[in-house]
């Protein structure tokens, strides 16, 4: 592995930014999961960095979490009764590429270049799982497609549960997708230059 392509942070601020960054080059976002932060927040987090530090995201739950999840304890947001059952498993519904939106803006101002999408387990390797990823991302691919200043821009896949190695290998090729895994379990289906790596537990994340 070339050292020089490897990024090592963590999941969240384990304690102040600019005690942080002192230390690490990159963390990944974890607020932007429970509830994107208000633009002023995330610019005077960017105002607190060196200009090569990496923000990595975590795409808002409403995008990949249903609203049943007990994550949704910390969603900020009134969901109505019809909302609730149109977010979350990649639908490509309005409420869900809202949330995507939330994502991509809190994306262009950190200027992230990685959002991961991290599944529930019971985010299953179905029929309509898998019908509903493959719209998804070729929607927001479309979307972004033209937009400078958040190209290229990776999106790491975090499979959970049941999913096999092929069927994964399969979906990260098809959509360009970059398997995120937790290295101390599993490789990832796709091993080399772009592959990103994650530890999984609340610790340290790593990309290479």
């Amino acid at each position: 592995m070339d050292s020089a392509g490897l990024r090592i942070g963590c999941c969240g601020l384990p304690l102040s930014l600019s005690r942080y960054v002192r230390i690490f080059r990159v963390v990944e976002v974890q607020r932007t999961f429970y509830q994107p932060p208000l633009a002023r927040t995330l610019e005077k987090w960017l105002a607190q960095v060196p200009s090569e530090f990496e923000f990595t995201l975590k795409a808002w739950q409403l995008i990949t979490h249903e609203a049943t999840s007990p994550t949704y304890r910390r969603l900020r947001e009134k969901l109505s009764d019809r909302e609730k059952h149109e977010v979350g498993a990649f639908r490509r519904s309005a409420p869900v590429l809202r949330a995507w939106e939330r994502t991509l803006e809190c994306a262009r101002i950190l200027g992230s270049r990685v959002i991961l999408l991290q599944c529930p387990a019971r985010f299953g390797p179905t029929q309509e799982n898998k019908g509903n990823l493959r719209s998804f991302l070729r929607k927001i691919r479309c979307d972004t497609r033209s937009r400078s200043q958040v190209e290229p821009l990776d999106l790491v896949w975090e499979p959970r549960g049941e999913w096999k190695a092929e069927g994964v290998k399969e979906l990260c090729e098809e959509l360009n997708l970059v398997h995120g895994v937790d290295p101390f379990l599993q490789a990832p289906v796709a091993a080399g230059a772009g592959c990103f790596r994650l530890h999984g537990r609340g610790g340290c994340r790593s990309s290479v």
